[in-house]
């Protein structure tokens, strides 16, 4: 396929750009008056989150760029130093909007219920003042270290994203007024960031945060001295590892090491209090080495993330979506073990609305089954106490043969992997750390099982991680099938990662870094060159990210060719809709709801033979180039039309869904003659009625209308 007239950069949007639009839909939901007031309070936690990582991560890559004088153009022609030419403005604003959001529509909508977050120790009342000091003095002070700057002590390291407060102090027997010394003062991360203050005897409740607790006792760390000024400062630095991984003999120990660098990267941005003293911003500026330009100044309080722990506050139920509680899976509902049921028919779960237990029962019941001879599997992020973990542990102790790949580069989860893979080890579990240069991203398990009829491996493939806890959070699909190619391809995968065995074939299994892009763009032409011949033309993707520019151009010229392309892009979207003669035949729309849209499904019409396929992949160079990614296929055709269904449904959703614009930028959907839907509260309901009239006979879904009739 020639695609080459389709790669202008005018063609294109900027992948920063475009994230920055993805936080702005999120904000978008804080600002929403019509949802519950602690639900906005959870996205507006959010959205500052998510900032925080994309400072650490992509604007840091890109100002690593501009130092190492690379002039290489992105997707969308621009430079690095056009690219922050772009996006430095869009963030302030980003971040304005904000704080906006925090002071003028949050926080009196919490006064309106009698929360009150008191933003300055002078509002307190005495009594409250009494009870806040001596919280001080009981749990704060003996927790806080001061830190001074003179000619014996030099400027001391400063965490990523720790919240600080920082002093200027004049020592008393300084000679002149103006003789300044700096302090600063970390505010605990060990200790609660805000203090619930006591009941006054009316209906109301008030909390202050931390950092005003310290502020207003500071001058107990500096007794003697007088406290000039004190400041709340935060700064982010570059997160991203460089792993040489030809050098490292040792991955675990260089991916150790360099977690430790995090904590002294380069400054990439530093958030302030609005109204800062002059002398104590210079000091800050001089001594992290931060130029104007990265510093942001903030009405308010720093970093907002603290907002989802007040999310947590007891006593607000009502003003909170109503907590869903995963309904089971009918094909399981019955007395079987879960090989039983595998061996009935392959079975669709569609996560959070369905429970992650069958997941978990999968590996529990392999760990303890007599007959199971061996346990493969991938783990890129895992929770806590993740009960996979556990039933791994305990397979190996059975005598299982249990193999995991732990991928030791899972961004900012490199430490728990770390730990988990170092406890699997002391298990007897076999364990891998993945492929040279390559991170293992793919969701599979493997469970080779003796039978009667002999050998036989039962496969779950998912497109979300073997994580129980964001399970719950997540929209997800995973496929539990016994079928033999599917196996001998599981199998393949793993001897791949364990062995470096690539195949002289596949069966089902698409595999990146291999083919996977490849078949994507045969699949695409075939659509283009099915539309050119007048043959009905369709594709239906939905996925994280969209960004590679091989697929953008794919896709461009299918759309010329006359294809109807509908895609469901969560977040990144490169591709422009709307450019005459190139893109006129795609709609793209995001949908931003209570749950994390995660799933990827990819749909081609292939002349009425329908191919449907599930994975771990977005189309990104990175997942198509540098990950070891799966792309399942729903061969069963009751698998396959509920998978359509998922797609279908929100595509048809009108109330969630935000549509791409020619302008990149993007509107609601326009409600007039439209039924409103939201897709995620749709699944819900259908996950549930389901749960509750299963048919074992049939599939395990059954269609219902968006709103039930009453039972």
């Amino acid at each position: 396929m020639d695609c080459e007239i389709y790669r202008k950069p005018e063609y294109y949007w900027n992948r920063e750009m475009s994230w920055i639009s993805f936080d702005e839909r999120i904000l978008e939901e804080a600002r929403d008056r019509s949802l519950p007031l602690f639900e906005r309070l959870k996205f507006l936690a959010i959205t500052a989150s998510n900032l925080d990582e994309f400072f650490m991560v992509r604007v840091a890559s890109i100002r690593d760029m501009m130092q190492a004088g690379i002039e290489r153009k992105d997707i969308a022609g621009l430079t690095p130093r056009e690219q922050l030419k772009q996006i430095v403005p869009r963030l302030q604003a980003l971040m304005q909007a904000q704080y906006q959001t925090y002071n003028r529509s949050l926080l009196p909508a919490l006064s309106a219920i009698h929360l009150e977050v008191i933003s300055h120790y002078d509002k307190l009342t005495p009594s409250q003042a009494i009870a806040v000091d001596a919280y001080f003095e009981e749990h704060v002070y003996p927790v806080l270290t001061p830190m001074a700057m003179d000619s014996a002590r030099p400027f001391p390291l400063i965490q990523n994203k720790a919240l600080n407060i920082g002093l200027l102090i004049q020592k008393k027997d300084a000679k002149k007024s103006d003789e300044l010394e700096f302090a600063t003062v970390q505010v605990p991360s060990v200790l609660p960031r805000f203090f619930v203050l006591p009941d006054e005897g009316d209906d109301w409740q008030r909390v202050i945060l931390l950092e005003e607790i310290i502020r207003k006792n500071i001058g107990k760390l500096f007794l003697g001295n007088k406290v000039i000024c004190a400041h709340p400062y935060r700064i982010t630095r570059d997160a991203d590892m460089e792993i040489d991984e030809d050098d490292a003999e040792d991955l675990l120990k260089e991916i150790q090491r360099q977690l430790k660098k995090r904590q002294w990267g380069q400054v990439i941005r530093m958030e302030v209090e609005e109204g800062i003293h002059k002398k104590l911003l210079k000091i800050l500026k001089e001594e992290l080495d931060v130029k104007d330009e990265n510093i942001y100044r903030l009405a308010g309080p720093l970093d907002l993330t603290f907002l989802m722990k007040m999310y947590g506050m007891r006593g607000y139920d009502d003003y909170k979506v109503s907590g869903y509680t995963p309904a089971a899976v009918p094909a399981m509902m019955n007395e079987d073990d879960i090989f039983t049921n595998i061996r009935k028919k392959d079975i669709l779960l569609h996560h959070p609305y369905q429970t992650f237990d069958p997941v978990v029962e999968f590996i529990r019941q392999a760990s303890v089954d007599p007959q199971v001879l061996a346990i493969k599997m991938t783990l890129y992020r895992v929770s806590g106490h993740s009960p996979i973990i556990g039933a791994l542990a305990q397979a190996a102790d059975n005598g299982k043969q249990v193999t995991v790949l732990v991928e030791l580069k899972a961004r900012f989860d490199e430490e728990n992997n770390i730990g988990w893979a170092k406890m699997l080890e002391k298990a007897g579990c076999h364990v891998i750390y993945g492929l040279l240069g390559l991170k293992t991203h793919s969701k599979i398990a493997l469970v080779v099982r003796k039978e009667d009829e002999g050998i036989r491996r039962y496969v779950h493939l998912g497109t979300g991680n073997y994580n129980d806890s964001t399970a719950k959070l997540y929209t997800d699909c995973g496929l539990l099938t016994c079928s033999a190619p599917i196996g001998e391809d599981a199998t393949a995968v793993f001897n791949m990662l364990s062995g470096y065995s690539e195949p002289a074939s596949w069966n089902r299994l698409i595999v990146a870094p291999i083919w996977m892009k490849k078949r994507f763009l045969q699949m695409i032409r075939r659509e283009t060159d099915n539309a050119k011949d007048g043959k009905p033309a369709h594709i239906i993707a939905k996925m994280n990210s969209l960004c590679d520019p091989e697929i953008i151009a794919g896709l461009y010229a299918a759309s010329a060719a006359g294809v109807k392309i509908e895609l469901i892009i969560r977040g990144i979207c490169c591709l422009k809709v709307g450019v005459p003669g190139i893109s006129e035949n795609i709609t793209v729309r995001s949908i931003v709801g209570n749950f994390l849209e995660h799933a990827r499904i990819f749909y081609f019409y292939n002349n009425g033979l329908e191919d449907v396929y599930m994975g771990s992949a977005d189309w990104m160079p990175r997942n198509l180039n540098r990950r070891v990614e799966i792309v399942f296929p729903a061969e069963d055709p009751d698998i396959k039309a509920q998978v359509m269904h998922i797609v279908e449904i929100q595509l048809a959703d009108t109330l969630k869904a935000r549509i791409l614009q020619p302008d990149c930028s993007y509107d609601r959907v326009d409600l007039r003659g439209k039924e409103k839907l939201c897709a995620q509260d749709f699944f819900c309901r259908e996950a549930q009625h389901n749960a509750r009239r299963p048919n074992p006979l049939k599939d395990n879904h059954i269609f219902i209308p968006a709103e039930p009739a009453e039972e």
